[in-house]
């Protein structure tokens, strides 16, 4: 029962947060809500392995969750980053307005993603990627502009026919299932499925494809440029922070969880998707290095970025596995910190393009320092995490069986790494070098949007000083997927 806790507290919760009539009392049952889901999403991380069955369908056909290791790692991720951003949206949102709605959804999906994070099965994890999709539509419609209404659709509508395509993938998969829940290793039974392995094989990279779109895979990656710059900051980090990474997740648990690397390792699909994901981390940086307007930039860098993670996953080896799982927390944390960055920026001086940044070191130092740390480290700088887990993601990709990809990804992430110095680094050296005749005054934020990115930035570089404890745990999460 207590699996169950994390995800009703939040949900159930959020109905209270709306109904509450003061702006202040919404505000500290939202924090106490989601502080108490932390506790005890830790709880559960501490507990061994378990499973709870929630309803049965029919026959084989269960809601239920498990706390396995990469639910924990989902689960440790998501509070990590959703405490910090909450106290940032406190003066944010009573400045943009919508309060009440923004806190009720914004707590309301916490839950959904503990669900998402432990779901046992396909049928669970589908539900609850649907209902993901569609609480978190609120966070981009949120300013009420004709733009924003064309983006949430837009961000439904990929995120619908992407997880439909994953859902009718699973109906021709059901059958050649040992059993219906995730297994490490991979639940098809490899006799059925030999039988018809050339149409399972279409059917995962449809699947793929499908559960890509939320992670920003080309080609179902519009919804991430549209949706950043209309969208409140917070709801930005937490999109491109932690909503991008469940279709990673869901990527992860049908590769490896449902198919199985023996049943994917050397076939075509590896080959297309590993081409897939090395045009993602290229065209998202070049679009990157075009744009203008600093959040659909950042937007362009998550699509970009979020690629070389699923390019390790789809490399189908132990040090791809646990380098894409690096990248996956060290982006969250570097991306989280860009996008509040911007969001104080917006607040502060309401400049939205990047040619209007000029100076900004000067007026906000403290926030132009979060935004340089978090800059290195997504370039690849030393010694910031990015650099880190690009660096096993480089020896991953040379020492994969397949030689042409290893190259391949060897040309493209430093390519990529040279585009992302090329869009990010010049905010950084015209914020803080402006030239001597350039006079501005100290605009800097207050305290309950400034101590979080402090929080995000310091994380950056403590990880990449100290990745030791996150490696090893990785490491023994990506073993346990190659039986």
């Amino acid at each position: 029962m207590l699996l169950l806790l994390p995800v009703l507290l939040p949900v159930i919760g959020g109905v209270f947060v709306f109904r509450q009539k003061s702006e202040q009392a919404r505000e500290h049952l939202a924090l106490a809500l989601i502080l108490g889901t932390a506790v005890l999403a830790l709880v559960v991380c501490l507990l061994p392995e378990q499973r709870l069955d929630l309803l049965t369908i029919q026959s084989g056909l269960r809601l239920a969750l498990r706390n396995d290791s990469l639910a924990k790692l989902f689960l440790v991720l998501v509070c990590c980053i959703w405490v910090p951003v909450l106290i940032f949206s406190f003066p944010y949102i009573r400045h943009a307005g919508g309060e009440r709605s923004f806190m009720t959804v914004y707590t309301m999906t916490l839950g959904v993603l503990a669900g998402l994070a432990m779901a046992a099965n396909f049928v669970t994890m589908y539900m609850l990627f649907e209902m993901m999709s569609l609480i978190t539509v609120p966070m981009v419609l949120h300013n009420g502009t004709s733009a924003a209404r064309r983006a949430g659709f837009k961000y439904l509508g990929y995120s619908v026919f992407g997880a439909g395509m994953a859902l009718a993938g699973y109906f021709f998969i059901a059958y050649y299932m040992a059993a219906p829940d995730f297994a490490a290793g991979g639940a098809i039974d490899p006799v059925r499925a030999a039988q018809h392995r050339p149409l399972l094989l279409v059917i995962y990279c449809l699947m793929i494809v499908g559960f890509g779109a939320k992670a920003g895979m080309v080609p179902m990656q519009a919804w991430l440029p549209a949706a950043h710059p209309v969208a409140p900051a917070p709801a930005s980090a937490v999109l491109s922070g932690v909503i991008t990474k469940g279709g990673v997740l869901a990527v992860i648990r049908v590769t490896y969880y449902m198919f199985g690397v023996d049943f994917l390792q050397g076939s075509w699909p590896q080959y297309v998707l590993l081409t897939l994901t090395l045009a993602t981390v290229f065209v998202g940086s070049m679009l990157a290095y075009r744009e203008k307007l600093l959040k659909r930039r950042l937007a362009y860098s998550t699509v970009s970025q979020v690629s070389y993670v699923l390019f390790g996953l789809m490399l189908l080896t132990p040090d791809g596995v646990q380098a894409s799982l690096l990248q996956m927390v060290f982006h969250a944390l570097a991306k989280d910190t860009l996008f509040l960055a911007a969001g104080a920026i917006i607040f502060s001086t309401n400049c939205t393009r990047v040619d209007q940044l000029r100076g900004i070191g000067r007026r906000m130092p403290v926030t132009m320092w979060c935004f340089t740390l978090a800059a290195l480290s997504l370039i690849g700088i030393p010694p910031m995490a990015g650099f880190v887990s690009k660096w096993y993601l480089l020896a991953a990709s040379l020492e994969a069986p397949i030689q042409a990809f290893g190259v391949a990804g060897l040309v493209v992430l430093v390519v990529s790494a040279l585009l992302t110095a090329g869009y990010l680094l010049p905010v950084v050296t015209e914020g803080f070098f402006p030239g001597r005749d350039f006079i501005t005054e100290r605009r800097e934020v207050g305290v309950q949007m400034t101590w979080p990115m402090i929080a995000f930035a310091a994380a950056v570089v403590l990880m990449g000083l100290l990745p030791g404890g996150l490696l090893h745990w990785l490491g023994l999460l990506a073993a346990r997927l190659f039986p």
